[in-house]
């Protein structure tokens, strides 16, 4: 089992950039995708961003595409999400995921077997 901790929300004004943290312990990262999530109407929760266990493959969805950044830090069993450009609609609960998978990662949060608390980011306008 893995176990995840998010770290990094806040608050910040449209424009802004937050840069948020999932550190993992519990087992080593290295054969694992990992993803974002965040919770939106209709669905239980929206994939954000996705990296494949090496780091040489990443998902985006569209609204995030040139705004965010997903990257992993291998020896420190941690991936990041950059968020720049922030919009208010960007606002939410971000949660980070974890599943053994050597192919490219999954997007769809029911493959995702280890969970995070979650961190909130609110974006004023």
């Amino acid at each position: 089992q893995v176990q995840l901790v998010e770290s990094g929300g806040g608050l910040v004004q449209a424009g802004g950039s937050l840069r948020l943290s999932c550190a993992a312990s519990g087992r080593t990262l290295s054969r694992y995708a990992m993803a974002w999530f965040r919770p939106a109407p209709g669905q239980e929760r929206e994939f954000v961003a996705a990296i494949g266990w090496s780091g040489s493959t990443t998902e985006y969805v569209d609204s995030v595409k040139d705004r965010f950044t997903i990257s992993r830090d291998i020896a420190k069993n941690t991936v990041h999400l950059q968020m720049n450009s922030l919009k208010p609609e960007d606002t939410a609960v971000y949660f980070c995921a974890a599943e053994f998978v050597l192919g490219s990662p999954p997007t769809r949060s029911r493959d995702y077997g280890s969970w995070g608390q979650g961190t909130q980011v609110t974006v004023s306008s």
